[in-house]
């Protein structure tokens, strides 16, 4: 039995590349193109020459979306750019010159299993440019890459492990003020509603 198609919603910046790409997967039985304003999570393949401030505010508006996922086909990516992209919850990347349905259609469906997908060159620019953040941004101010600090850290572990805030304060030589400060930074930071979710949102993200 052949599987459901991928409900697709296809956003490029300029008519004749939406001709175009339409054409090439209006014919593939394994994607449904859907109009925008009836789309409902679906993998939003977006399709443009350059990274400009409208492209990266689409993929910002489309990351807020449910879908399961975003492609991003781009004539160029520029290093500054990679961690706009991830950033902006793309899950798969490919450049326009090595666009053909076949691929197009292979990362639709990848981005739909929740898989990404970078050209090799990319990911290992990508790499080095984390690497760089962590090494000249994060580690000199104490932070790691989830923008937590290993004092932030300390304190939600010891929350999942069940102690008060007195308890916290003793162990770790600080005052109850400054515990609950910290707590409250964690929370007003990554916008969590309260220690639970705090401690749920650290473990989600493998920090403790």
């Amino acid at each position: 039995m052949n599987a459901e198609p991928v409900t697709v919603v296809l956003h490029a910046t300029d008519s004749i590349t939406r001709a175009g790409v339409t054409v090439a997967l209006r014919s593939r039985p394994e994607i449904r193109l859907v109009e925008p304003e009836t789309a409902e999570s679906c993998v939003a393949l977006v399709v443009a020459e350059r990274l400009d401030d409208n492209v990266l505010q689409l993929l910002r508006k489309l990351q807020c979306q449910p879908n399961p996922g975003i492609v991003l086909v781009a004539g160029d990516v520029a290093d500054s750019e990679l961690l706009d992209i991830v950033g902006s919850g793309v899950s798969a990347v490919l450049r326009r010159s090595d666009a053909t349905p076949d691929t197009l259609v292979r990362l639709i469906r990848a981005a739909h299993a929740g898989e990404g997908s970078l050209p090799a060159d990319l990911l290992g620019r990508l790499l080095g440019r984390v690497s760089q953040l962590q090494r000249n941004v994060l580690r000199p101010n104490g932070l790691n890459l989830a923008g937590m600090s290993s004092r932030e850290t300390e304190v939600l572990r010891m929350i999942a492990d069940g102690l008060e805030t007195r308890e916290i304060a003793e162990r770790l030589c600080y005052s109850q003020r400054t515990v609950k400060s910290i707590l409250h930074d964690i929370t007003n930071r990554f916008q969590l509603r309260n220690r639970a979710h705090a401690v749920a949102f650290a473990l989600r993200e493998g920090l403790i």
